[in-house]
């Protein structure tokens, strides 16, 4: 099968499941996998700009994960407020912009305010463009975009639902990946992966390594990106269906 036109994804979007079940193994506290987690990512992120990769989207927290026992939730807010402190530093080091996508009404304003804060002080960084999920769902996000046009007066189409989007400011993702194991994609990116590639990996996300996005990105070089075209009518085009960003 022909592979496409980028020698790697412009945009992964990645699924970072499994932090509570690589803590149950080892007999810690969910919130131990968690904290193991952020450690992954900051590796996830560093692979990232050394290999190329334009946009990193991962899914922190989910709408649904204010279900989860009290203490966890409560734990991972404060988890959140410390890892911003501690990684904005080298995120502008190593030129990447951050930013927050979800609903923050239900967030508190001590939080809200340090979301606000790191993306301000991220704000001129632009070797990668590193988008945190964080209380989001894509039901949300749709339901957010058509209550934007309406309370404006815009009539609702595909175009401009598209530009009403959390993410309108990044191209839609090339390769959505999920960690652990499960074969879903749990309420993540409903409109902007589409035409999203997918690759399912069997790896708790604190073990999901630099060969393992490796191999996330050779399977994905291996897919033929028809957008509802033929093969021979992609051939010799290139990949130009995902013009949205840069």
């Amino acid at each position: 099968m022909a592979t496409t036109s980028h020698p790697v994804p412009r945009h992964i979007a990645i699924v970072m499941d499994g932090n509570g079940r690589w803590a149950t193994k080892r007999f810690l506290p969910r919130i131990a996998g968690h904290k193991q987690g952020v450690d992954s990512l900051s590796r996830c992120v560093r692979a990232c700009l050394e290999r190329g990769i334009g946009v990193l989207t991962v899914f922190a927290f989910s709408s649904e994960n204010w279900n989860r026992p009290s203490e966890e939730v409560s734990g991972l807010m404060e988890l959140l407020a410390l890892s911003l402190a501690k990684e904005v530093p080298s995120l502008n080091e190593n030129g990447v912009q951050l930013h927050f996508i979800g609903d923050r009404e239900r967030l508190s304003e001590k939080v809200r305010a340090g979301l606000a804060k790191a993306e301000l002080d991220t704000s001129a960084n632009s070797r990668l463009v590193l988008n945190v999920c964080f209380n989001y769902g894509g039901r949300w996000d749709i339901a957010q975009a058509a209550q934007k046009l309406a309370s404006r007066g815009e009539a609702i189409t595909e175009l401009s639902l598209d530009r009403a989007m959390a993410m309108a400011h990044v191209p839609d993702p090339d390769l959505l990946i999920r960690t652990g194991g499960e074969l879903r994609i749990s309420n993540f990116l409903l409109w902007q992966a589409a035409y999203s590639e997918l690759h399912f990996s069997d790896k708790l996300w604190p073990e999901f390594d630099e060969a393992a996005l490796d191999e996330a990105i050779a399977v994905f070089r291996t897919r033929e990106r028809r957008f509802g075209q033929t093969s021979a009518q992609v051939s010799g085009q290139g990949d130009n269906h995902n013009a949205k960003a840069a």
